[in-house]
């Protein structure tokens, strides 16, 4: 790769991994088409799209864990009810029609900020709820579902678990921003990364220097963000952030 495409690849990474570390998910928004569109085969440029998430993870977690914000009980709660259904989702994609699949993220998406703009005072404070053991299963079905998409579909499925956490948990935005982060960016696309490279996808080595590092300084810029910033700010940024990936993914079908 020549210098030209190696920082608009860097830019690329760092813009993408900045927003996704400010509203819970979405990396792949610019990231993956940007992969595609400098010439790797869509399995190809998933799997390395999935090890380059790994760094937005740890440089939200570098940053979470100074501010002391992360709590490490649901943080493995979630890793762990999710593991089963990203490896799943890993297998599955290589052999699902993708358009189609987009289609239906993009839809679901698009419907997730509507409903998030809709109830006004959604993730504003912490509220409590479904944390008992009735609560956690049921909870851990909907996180293993949506590990179905993370390890399957390439943009956007962080949002479902911001969202979740915040619906059925009753997390502020903040919080469900950082436990994403975390458990979705680290730890779920790295077993997902894993499991597409087994199924029979390379990951190309060669890119992954200068995705490593935007996705590290995007990982750790975002969450510096959101600690600044208020609850409805990073509200908004979700919202924003699910109808631009939402229109783009139905956008790419034609």
């Amino acid at each position: 790769m020549d210098l030209l495409n190696s920082i608009g690849l860097f830019v690329g990474s760092l813009i993408s991994n900045t927003l996704a570390s400010l509203s819970g998910g979405g990396a792949g928004l610019i990231q993956f088409p940007l992969l595609i569109f400098l010439g790797l085969p869509f399995g190809i440029a998933l799997a390395t799209h999935k090890v380059a998430s790994v760094a937005l993870g740890v440089g939200a977690a570098l940053k979470h864990l100074r501010q002391g914000t992360l709590s490490w009980g649901f943080t493995l709660y979630i890793i762990l009810t999710g593991a089963i259904g990203v490896i799943l989702g890993a297998h599955l994609i290589l052999s699902f029609p993708e358009n189609i699949a987009e289609a239906a993220l993009g839809i679901l998406i698009i419907s997730l900020g509507i409903y998030s703009l809709m109830k006004k005072e959604l993730g504003q404070n912490e509220n409590s709820i479904n944390r008992d053991t009735k609560g956690m299963i049921i909870g851990g079905l909907g996180l293993a579902t949506i590990g179905i998409l993370n390890g399957s579909l390439t943009a956007g499925t962080g949002l479902f678990v911001t969202l979740f956490l915040v619906r059925w948990f009753g997390f502020n935005y903040k919080q469900a921003v950082a436990l994403t982060l975390v458990s979705v960016g680290l730890f779920w696309n790295g077993i997902g990364a894993v499991a597409i490279y087994q199924a029979g996808a390379p990951i190309y080595w060669p890119w992954i220097p200068v995705l490593l590092l935007g996705s590290l300084l995007g990982g750790y810029l975002g969450a510096h963000l959101a600690h600044q910033k208020s609850n409805q700010l990073i509200k908004r940024c979700f919202e924003a952030l699910t109808f631009i990936i939402g229109f783009k993914l139905l956008y790419s079908l034609f």
